[in-house]
């Protein structure tokens, strides 16, 4: 009962993450890392095909192995955090008070991505990985 509620979790998980690729306001990669948790909980199948997915696989494994995010991945996250809140911003009719608090969320978003680590050579894990030639936070084949 457990993984069944576990793969449920996953599938809406993902599924609210891949919605938000086109709707702004949602967040998308929060999403898809608790349904890469989620599916690695409940099926190693689901877990395998997310974590190989060409888009979302790089990340999700990253974040896994070493719990950092790339500066690209961060400046991308920014600059469509920003995009989205101004877009919504200028199409909108909301009060005053209303545009206050899109982009107090904004700012709270856009400070919570630019705190999370990125790679480096003194972590352990990742100096580990660059001395075997690997780049941190993908697999050896």
């Amino acid at each position: 009962m457990k993984k069944l509620l576990l793969m449920i979790a996953g599938w809406l998980s993902l599924l609210t993450g891949l919605i938000g690729i086109v709707l702004p306001l949602l967040p998308t990669t929060p999403f898809v890392l608790l349904s890469a948790y989620c599916f690695s909980r409940s099926s190693t199948r689901l877990h395998r095909w997310l974590t190989s997915h060409p888009r979302f696989g790089p990340v999700i494994l990253q974040w896994q192995q070493t719990r950092t995010v790339n500066r690209n991945i961060k400046a991308k996250a920014l600059f469509l955090i920003l995009l989205s809140f101004a877009i919504t911003l200028i199409v909108t009719s909301l009060p005053m008070l209303g545009k206050a608090g899109l982009v107090l969320l904004a700012l709270v978003l856009m400070g919570l991505v630019a705190r999370l680590p990125e790679p480096s050579a003194t972590n352990a894990r990742d100096k580990i990985s660059l001395e075997r030639g690997i780049c941190p936070g993908k697999e050896e084949t």
